[in-house]
C-alpha cells in the first residue's frame, strides 16, 4: 500500500524546475525538449553513418534547425488560433511575453501538437526546395525518428505536471492537484505515440517496399493513438467536447488518419503508373 501511495502522489513529489541559474529557472520541460532534439539527431546521424540515407551529418544538422524553428512556431501559433483565441484576441502580448503583469518570468505556455506538425511540414517544404532534396526521400529518412523524440515532450508533460487525464478510479491513476485521482495521460502517450509508434516505424525503416509510406504510416499512426488516448485526456476547459463526445484534438486526429489514407494510395498510384511505364 505505501508503494501504491507513492506511485498515486508522485506528480507532487517531481519540481518542475530541474536547477536554478542565478534569476533564471530551467525547467524539466525544456530539458525534454532538448533530449526530444538531440535524440532524433543522434537517430539521423546513425542511419546517416550506416548508409541508409544520402544526408551528411551538415544537411541534417541544418534540417533540424528549420523543423526545431517550425515546430516551436507552429505549435503556438496553433495553440493560439485553435484552443484560446480569445484570450490572445484580448491580450495579443501574451502570444510572445513571456512575462506577467507583475514582471516575473512565467515562459510562455500553450503548444499544439498539430499546429507543431504543420509548422515541420512546412519548414520541410521550405527546406527541400532550398537544397533541391526529394521531400518524399527525406521523409523517409526522418519520420522513423520523430516519435522517438516525442516521447521526451510527454515526459515533459508529466513532469510539468500538465496535460494530465481525466478523474478515474482505477490504481495506476495519479493525483495532480484537486484531491481527485486522474489518468496519467501523459505517460499513456509517451508510450503509445512514441515508444509504440517509434518502434514499429524504426523496425522497418529499410523496407523498400515502403518507400514514399513513411510520413503518412507515422500520420495514421499518431492519429489513431491519439484519438483513442483522448478518451482518458482531460479536455480543453476553454474548449469542452464537440458532438458531446469528442475533443478537438480527436477532430483533428480524425483529419489526419482520413488525410495518411489519401497520401498513401496517391503515392501508391503514382509509383504504380511509372511502373507501368
Amino acid at each position: 500500500m505505501a508503494i501504491l501511495n507513492f506511485y498515486q502522489h508522485l506528480p507532487a513529489h517531481i519540481n518542475p524546475v530541474a536547477f536554478r541559474l542565478g534569476s533564471i529557472s530551467v525547467a524539466w520541460y525544456s530539458l525534454m525538449y532538448l533530449a526530444a532534439f538531440f535524440t532524433v539527431y543522434l537517430l539521423l546521424v546513425y542511419r546517416s553513418k550506416k548508409g541508409e540515407g544520402n544526408f551528411s551529418r551538415e544537411v541534417i544538422a541544418d534540417f533540424l534547425l528549420y523543423a526545431i524553428v517550425g515546430l516551436l512556431v507552429g505549435a503556438r501559433v496553433g495553440y493560439v488560433i485553435f484552443y484560446n483565441p480569445l484570450y490572445f484576441w484580448h491580450s495579443p502580448v501574451a502570444i510572445i511575453w513571456p512575462f506577467d503583469a507583475g514582471g516575473s518570468y512565467v515562459g510562455i505556455h500553450g503548444m499544439s501538437y498539430f499546429g507543431g506538425l504543420a509548422g515541420i511540414v512546412l519548414a520541410s517544404l521550405i527546406f527541400v526546395k532550398k537544397y533541391a532534396i526529394n521531400f518524399w526521400e527525406l521523409a523517409d529518412f526522418a519520420v522513423p525518428a520523430i516519435p522517438a523524440g516525442y516521447f521526451f515532450g510527454r515526459l515533459g508533460n508529466f513532469l510539468n505536471g500538465e496535460l494530465f487525464g481525466r478523474v478515474t478510479d482505477k490504481p495506476w491513476g495519479m493525483y495532480f492537484g484537486g484531491g481527485l485521482l486522474r489518468h496519467p495521460s501523459q505517460l499513456y502517450e509517451a508510450f503509445f505515440e512514441g515508444l509504440v509508434l517509434f518502434v514499429i516505424l524504426w523496425a522497418h525503416r529499410n523496407n523498400r517496399k515502403l518507400s514514399g509510406q513513411f510520413l503518412p504510416m507515422y500520420l495514421f499512426g499518431y492519429g489513431s493513438f491519439r484519438f483513442f488516448i483522448e478518451f482518458f485526456r482531460e479536455p480543453d476547459p476553454q474548449l469542452g467536447l464537440f458532438f458531446g463526445a469528442l475533443t478537438l484534438n480527436q477532430l483533428f486526429s480524425i483529419l489526419i488518419m482520413f488525410s495518411a489514407f489519401a497520401i498513401g494510395f496517391s503515392i501508391r498510384r503514382k509509383d504504380a503508373k511509372i511502373a507501368g511505364r
